[in-house]
């Protein structure tokens, strides 16, 4: 058994770094055709002009993903030209604060990105998925939407809720062989990652994983493959955790 996407047309989001651009990769090298949507438009065109060159079976699109209006008119554009067969809806941003320091315009940022948006893509690309009676969806959630931690009640909101997204989803797709699932990574090992942290705290949080390192994009993105492709048949509404068992210490 191989995972194949040579006959499927996939829409990714946040798909310009980390975790989203290498599931672009990997989905790309097992055959797919790709739709990346991230948030700047001039690094869009640039990354679309260095596909053109390479050949390379994608094209980039730009979208305010604080706007909701802004999001729905780009994922209208790209269903109403493209099938999509497979989405996933990776884009998420967080900002640390305490329950007493949030600022409104914090909760309507975050709320925006990490769960209007996958509901706006969800509610348009599975339009699609129920005609043609096929389509997997994932969303990239976290751990800190099964367990949380100071400062990260915006976040812990967002992914909470697109866990629950993600279930209410499935149930009303399941007729139409529309499976959608959630994969929550732990620490991953990632540009951003090592901006925010220094060394010495990557490494006290590795620690307290019990596989005793930060996964790599590719193991978070090798659950999202299988989850997004035709050898994932019967599961659907579940949650994923993708975190080297730091959830169960």
């Amino acid at each position: 058994m191989k995972i194949d996407f040579s006959d499927k047309v996939v829409l990714i989001t946040g798909a310009t770094r980390g975790i989203g651009r290498q599931i672009a990769d990997d989905m790309e090298e097992c055959g797919a055709s790709l739709l990346l949507v991230g948030s700047d438009q001039k690094r869009a065109d640039e990354l679309n002009v260095d596909a053109e060159k390479r050949k390379l079976r994608r094209r980039y699109y730009a979208a305010n993903f604080t706007n909701g209006t802004a999001v729905e008119e780009l994922i209208d554009e790209i269903c109403s030209s493209n099938r999509v067969d497979a989405c996933i809806n990776n884009a998420g941003i967080n900002k640390l604060n305490s329950i007493d320091e949030i600022k409104n315009e914090n909760w309507d940022d975050i709320i925006s990105v990490n769960l209007q948006a996958p509901m706006i893509i969800t509610r348009r690309v599975s339009q699609g998925m129920k005609e043609r009676r096929y389509g997997r969806i994932v969303n990239i959630s976290s751990i800190f939407g099964t367990i949380s931690k100071a400062k990260r009640s915006l976040y812990s909101v967002s992914k909470f809720g697109l866990r629950g997204l993600t279930v209410a989803s499935a149930l009303d797709l399941a007729p139409y062989n529309v499976l959608v699932n959630t994969v929550s990574p732990g620490f991953v090992q990632t540009e951003l990652t090592e901006r925010i942290l220094k060394k010495d705290e990557m490494e006290q949080l590795a620690l307290q994983v019990p596989l005793g390192r930060f996964s790599r994009p590719e193991e978070i993105s090798k659950a999202v493959l299988f989850l997004a492709s035709d050898l994932n048949t019967y599961i659907t509404a579940h949650n994923l955790v993708v975190d080297g068992g730091y959830v169960n210490v």
